[in-house]
């Protein structure tokens, strides 16, 4: 799933991309794809995008008065095209989700592999119309989101320290991959609860959560679209990585199925040694 860091990538290369560009059409190719109705995507004809912005992992390319705003969910992406055929595809056909073209002809395809179709396009007047949008959290990147702003939000918390920084009603943007690369920089185990936190722990958490992100940023910025998803692959030190070596102290990373995601993560520098059971609602082993 692309996850703040990667949406951010896409944002500052759509803007080179799309700025100032007219758009020609928008032809959605996948019936699930389009959560809105009015105004029809057929108002975005001719208009010119002024500017392309991000709220936590959704996507937001302005036209004039209108925001075409994307959800990439799990397995979308976005691809972009120097060219078109000449033929328009058939809608339902492959993984081809919408297609954006370009007065120039050049323009972008939204896809979505697999049968489970959460890819998400809407076109409103307001990105506050958009209840996946008024629902984010702070984003953690923000000049405000200091330490102290970091802990008041954890103030109260009681739950799993790592479905803490998941929840895109608290923080916006941190998904399972960066979740784990997170609490592995922190030397955090990810069922640590909220309110055991001390001072310390949520400096400690704080730091790793912002350079974290900043330093995926970074190897990002400059990236074509379609290089994003090896990058964010390449960076990872222990999420995807179960039964490689740590990169900081050589242990076994280890895995924690659930029933529709995974965490990984090393007992050596997270858990005092100890495997957290594999199991759902697992606790760690005393």
């Amino acid at each position: 799933m692309p996850e703040l860091p990667e949406v951010e990538a896409l944002r500052v290369f759509l803007d080179d991309h799309l700025v100032g560009k007219e758009i020609a059409r928008v032809l959605p190719l996948a019936i699930s794809v389009l959560k809105t109705y009015d105004p029809p995507l057929s108002a975005l004809t001719g208009g010119t995008v002024t500017s392309v912005s991000r709220h936590g992992k959704f996507l937001d390319i302005q036209v004039g008065p209108l925001h075409l705003v994307t959800h990439l969910a799990r397995a979308g992406w976005l691809q972009w095209k120097d060219s078109f055929p000449a033929t328009p595809p058939r809608p339902g056909k492959g993984p081809l989700a919408l297609r954006t073209v370009l007065s120039g002809g050049d323009g972008f395809d939204l896809t979505e592999m697999g049968t489970t179709k959460r890819l998400a396009v809407h076109l409103v007047r307001d990105p506050a119309e958009i209840p996946g949008v008024a629902r984010l959290g702070p984003d953690p990147l923000a000049d405000s989101f200091d330490r102290d702003a970091f802990a008041a939000l954890l103030d109260g918390e009681r739950r799993q320290i790592k479905g803490a920084l998941r929840d895109q009603s608290l923080i916006a943007g941190i998904g399972n991959a960066y979740g784990d690369e997170i609490l592995h920089v922190a030397k955090m185990s990810p069922f640590k609860r909220t309110n055991s936190l001390g001072e310390d722990d949520i400096t400690q958490l704080y730091t790793a959560l912002r350079t974290t992100l900043e330093d995926a940023v970074a190897r990002s910025s400059g990236l074509a679209a379609g290089r994003l998803k090896a990058e964010k692959k390449s960076g990872m030190r222990v999420h995807g990585r179960a039964g490689a070596p740590c990169p900081v102290c050589g242990d076994t990373i280890l895995e924690v199925s659930f029933s529709d995601s995974s965490l990984q993560y090393c007992p050596t520098c997270q858990t005092g040694g100890k495997p957290l059971a594999d199991r759902r609602l697992s606790k760690l082993l005393k």
